[in-house]
């Protein structure tokens, strides 16, 4: 049985996953020309991070920044939260448009132009759950 935060790291997964999935769509289409190859790689993502994506909330998850004197809610968690997840999401948008596109420089630009967007968008989704109680310990 899934305990209450488990629960809410893979609905915040899934709610993640739907809003980077149309941002990569369209950024790679955008960048490449073609829908289809933008529909590739944006469906291609949908499981390398959501599970690279869930391993990343449970981590976040067990780090105590309290000690450190930040406080485990703060917009300064969201914005390292954020940096730290744009690293791991850049690096696996690059590397899955150079496999579908057959060209290492159409990934890196995918990849580049995400990291604007990407991180603007996560920061809004981690506000928004940060709002709701959904998995929490009462």
């Amino acid at each position: 049985m899934l305990g209450k935060s488990q629960k809410r790291h893979i609905a915040k997964a899934i709610t993640w996953r739907l809003v980077g999935t149309i941002d990569t769509i369209l950024i790679s289409w955008f960048i490449t020309g073609n829908p289809w190859t933008g529909l590739k790689i944006g469906l291609a993502e949908v499981l390398t991070k959501m599970i690279l994506y869930y391993f990343h909330e449970r981590v976040w998850f067990k780090i105590n920044l309290t000690k450190a004197g930040i406080i485990r809610e703060s917009r300064v968690r969201h914005i390292a939260k954020t940096i730290t997840w744009r690293g791991v999401g850049t690096l696996d948008t690059m590397l899955l448009g150079w496999l579908i596109t057959g060209n290492p420089l159409s990934g890196l630009k995918i990849g580049m132009s995400e990291l604007l967007t990407k991180m603007v968008l996560y920061y809004l989704h981690e506000r928004v759950w940060y709002r709701l109680n959904y998995g929490l310990k009462n």
